[in-house]
């Protein structure tokens, strides 16, 4: 389903840090711990990041360019570059991996289309919800689905899943005393193939929110960044935020010490070149 036999397993882990348990032989064992230790290496090491979209490039979905572009070249992506790539390593270690589309939910009562791909992974026959690509808001480790309405911490972070009519899922977070929603997701199966539909739309429809500013985001342990057009904002698990003005001359250095990511010559000059018309 994921095209985890095509994936570069070894590199793979190498970029993300890997450093979980192994079983005999020295295989990965599709476990609950190994399924804990590679989704938080992964969100440690891979930034949320659309930059393709603003440069004016396809976003690829097959997973040898996802691999290309995240491992080898070591760049972020967004949700379905992100969650591919995820459940191909996934996969490739033996779990049960399954696809849902999401509903964002982040900018209060405004209806959104579904446009996030997260994904469902069973192990021992519970459901446990796995996302590399919600930005800095998203959980850093599995969440449990099959105990909704239970407080689950991640560090200094707190999450709740929530159950509605039809079986949707609402994956919510505490900001200082008040729960937000962030995503809602139905128990239908995505496949591969409807993330192609939903990238497209995400990254070439003039209202996406992708199309036309830099987006690059980071979910921390004590502090979660996230670079939205010119403006970078830094989220404490108490709901404070502070905000400051990026300029050009600033973009690259910040990009690589805040997110871990370099750009090639071309293309960072370029990214500056966009950002600074818009001073």
């Amino acid at each position: 389903m994921w095209s985890g036999d095509e994936l570069d397993l070894d590199a793979y882990l190498a970029r993300i840090g890997y450093a979980g348990p192994v079983g005999e032989g020295g295989e990965l064992r599709p476990d609950l711990d190994t399924l804990y230790e590679v989704h938080r290496a992964h969100t440690t090491a891979i930034a949320f990041e659309s930059l393709d979209v603003l440069l004016g490039r396809p976003v690829e979905l097959e997973l040898k360019a996802i691999e290309d572009k995240l491992v080898h070249r070591r760049r972020g992506g967004y949700c379905y570059e992100q969650n591919s790539l995820l459940a191909a390593a996934l996969e490739r270690i033996g779990f049960e991996v399954a696809g849902r589309g999401a509903r964002n939910r982040t900018r209060g009562d405004t209806l959104l289309a579904v446009t996030h791909a997260v994904l469902v992974v069973t192990v021992g026959g519970e459901p446990w919800l796995c996302d590399a690509g919600f930005g800095y808001q998203g959980p850093r480790e599995p969440v449990p689905l099959a105990r909704p309405g239970s407080e689950l911490r991640q560090g200094a972070w707190t999450y709740a899943v929530h159950e509605e009519e039809d079986g949707i899922l609402v994956l919510r977070t505490l900001r200082g005393e008040v729960w937000r929603d962030l995503y809602a997701f139905s128990p239908q199966r995505y496949h591969p193939v409807d993330y192609v539909l939903l990238n497209h739309y995400s990254s070439s429809h003039p209202r996406s929110s992708f199309v036309g500013q830099a987006i690059v985001q980071y979910p921390g342990d004590t502090v979660r960044l996230a670079l939205v057009g010119r403006e970078l904002t830094r989220l404490y698990p108490d709901g404070r935020t502070e905000r400051e003005p990026v300029a050009a001359d600033g973009l690259l250095s910040l990009l690589d010490r805040e997110f871990g990511l370099r750009l090639s010559g071309r293309d960072a000059a370029e990214l500056v070149r966009i950002h600074r018309s818009g001073d």
